[in-house]
C-alpha cells in the first residue's frame, strides 16, 4: 500500500494510472479530490470510474494516522490526536481567529530540545514525521472547517524541533503552497525554532519564529538546554542574516513564566537584547502543564513586563491564549489520554469537550 500523501507516490500512481490506460488528466482529478474537494476515501470521487475507485483502494491509502482523540474549546479552538501507523503520537490545532483559519502541526514525534515548561519534551523524541504524516496533518485539519471555509495560515510550532527534519518538512510546505494544493501563500507560512544557527537559511521563504524565552544566556540554557551549545549570539546572528538574504520580518517568541523570566530586569535585558532589529515580539504567558512546576505570571507581573517592553521601543505582542480547557498546549493531550487500539475514524467522529 502507498501513501498518496508522500510527494514520492505521485509519480508511481501516474505511471500506475498509464498502465491502466487511463487519461492522463487523472491524475490531476485525484489531486483536486484530496486537496480542494477534501475527500475522505476515494469512494468519494465521484467524476471517477467505479471500478478505477475500487483498483485506487486496493493499491494506494490516503490516511496512515487514525485520531485517537478530537477536542474542541468554546473559542473554537479544535485539536486532534493522531496515532500513527508505527503507534507514534503527535497533535495538531486548528485555531479560528476572527477571518484566521491557522493551523498548527507537528515535525516530529516527541522533542529533543528539552525544554523545560513544554510536554512534548517530557519523553525525548522518537523520530522525525515523514512527508505524508505533515501533509496528512494538514488534511485533517481541514476537513474540520465548513465547505465555505479555507485554510489561510500554517504554523509549524507543534510537537519537535522542525529545523531538525526539514528534508521532510519543506516537501510538505511546497505541498501546502502548491496551486494544485491547499494553495496557501509563502507568506502565510510560518516555521517556529529554538534556534538552530545553520539551517536557518534553508527558510528564506518562510516566515520564521525564534524561541529566545530568556534574554541572557545563563537563564536561557536552564530554560532551553540546548542553547548550551549555541548561544543568543550566534541565534541572533544567524536570524540576522536570514532577514538581510529574506527581507521578512522576525518573530521572537518569548514564553512568560511566573517567577523565572517574569521580571522587570529580564525585559530591560530583552530590549537591550532586540534593540534596533526589524523584528516583533511575540510574548506568551505560559500554558500550565500538568506535573511541572511553571506557573501563568499575574496579570500584573504580566502589565508591568509589557510596559518596560513598549517603553523600551519594541514591537510586541501579546498572544491570547486559546483552547487552555482542551489542553491545547502541544504535548498536553498526548500525555493525559491513554493509547486504545480502535479503527481509524472520521475528522468529526469521537468529539470530547475539555
Amino acid at each position: 500500500m502507498q501513501h498518496l500523501l508522500e510527494p514520492a507516490s505521485w509519480k508511481p500512481l501516474q505511471s500506475w494510472l498509464a498502465d491502466r490506460r487511463q487519461p492522463a488528466f487523472r491524475a490531476a482529478q485525484i489531486r483536486r479530490w484530496i486537496f480542494e474537494r477534501r475527500a475522505e476515501s476515494f469512494e468519494d470521487m465521484s467524476d471517477l470510474p467505479k471500478a478505477l475507485r475500487a483498483d485506487l483502494a486496493a493499491e494506494f491509502t490516503l490516511w496512515t494516522a487514525r485520531i485517537a482523540r478530537h477536542s474542541q474549546s468554546a473559542d473554537g479552538t479544535e485539536k486532534l490526536l493522531l496515532e500513527l501507523a508505527d503507534g507514534g503520537r503527535i497533535e495538531c490545532v486548528l485555531l479560528r481567529d476572527g477571518d484566521r483559519r491557522s493551523i498548527c502541526i507537528s515535525s516530529q514525534v516527541g522533542c529533543a530540545m528539552g525544554c523545560v515548561f513544554c510536554a512534548s519534551g517530557l519523553d525525548g523524541v522518537d523520530r522525525n514525521l515523514t512527508t505524508g504524516e505533515i501533509v496528512e496533518q494538514m488534511l485533517r485539519l481541514q476537513r474540520l472547517l465548513p465547505p465555505d471555509e479555507r485554510l489561510s495560515h500554517i504554523v509549524v510550532m507543534g510537537m519537535g524541533e522542525p529545523l531538525q527534519n526539514l528534508d521532510n518538512l519543506l516537501p510538505a510546505l511546497a505541498e501546502a503552497s502548491a496551486d494544485d494544493g491547499l494553495a496557501i501563500s509563502h507568506r502565510r507560512i510560518t516555521i517556529s525554532t529554538v534556534g538552530l544557527p545553520k539551517p536557518l537559511l534553508r527558510l528564506t521563504q518562510y516566515n520564521l519564529a525564534v524561541s529566545l524565552h530568556a534574554p541572557n544566556d545563563e537563564l536561557r540554557t536552564r530554560i532551553v538546554p540546548t542553547n548550551k551549545s549555541t548561544g543568543l549570539a550566534d541565534i541572533l546572528a544567524a536570524a540576522d542574516q536570514y532577514f538581510a538574504a529574506s527581507g521578512r520580518r522576525l518573530t521572537f517568541e518569548y514564553v512568560l513564566l511566573a517567577g523565572l523570566n517574569d521580571q522587570p530586569q529580564h525585559a530591560e535585558e530583552l530590549v537591550d537584547l532586540l534593540a534596533g532589529r526589524t523584528a516583533l515580539l511575540n510574548v506568551i504567558p505560559y500554558n500550565p502543564v500538568a506535573g511541572l512546576p511553571y506557573e501563568t505570571p499575574s496579570g500584573n507581573a504580566t502589565n508591568r513586563f509589557r510596559d518596560i517592553l513598549l517603553a523600551g521601543g519594541l514591537n510586541v505582542k501579546f498572544r491570547q491564549r486559546k483552547g487552555d480547557e482542551i489542553n491545547a498546549a502541544c504535548g498536553q493531550l498526548r500525555r493525559i489520554t491513554p493509547q486504545v487500539n480502535t479503527p481509524t475514524s472520521s475528522p468529526r467522529a469521537g468529539l470530547q469537550i475539555g
